[in-house]
């Protein structure tokens, strides 16, 4: 079964609407758990780390998704905080 490009085009902006709702949420509160930012937006949590690593660039670290890469002011202030 293949898609008609309107099923696609439909389906791309889907997903866009779903990860900018992502991203809303996501600046309201980091630090919310991947379940309860899928129960939130209503889909899995798979999908839910997929957008996390792959469309917004983001990785676990001690238990927090932060940007892969620092900022210079970020990388000199955990350098002075150590």
């Amino acid at each position: 079964m293949s898609l008609t490009k309107r099923d696609q085009d439909g389906h791309q902006q889907a997903e866009q609407k779903t990860i900018a709702n992502f991203r809303q949420i996501l600046r309201q509160n980091r630090r919310l758990t991947v379940r309860s930012k899928a129960e939130q937006l209503n889909i899995d949590r798979e999908t839910v780390m997929k957008i996390l690593t792959e469309d917004l660039d983001m990785r676990k670290v001690c238990a927090k998704m932060v940007p892969k890469e620092l900022t210079e002011g970020q990388k000199q202030i955990k350098v002075f905080n150590y």
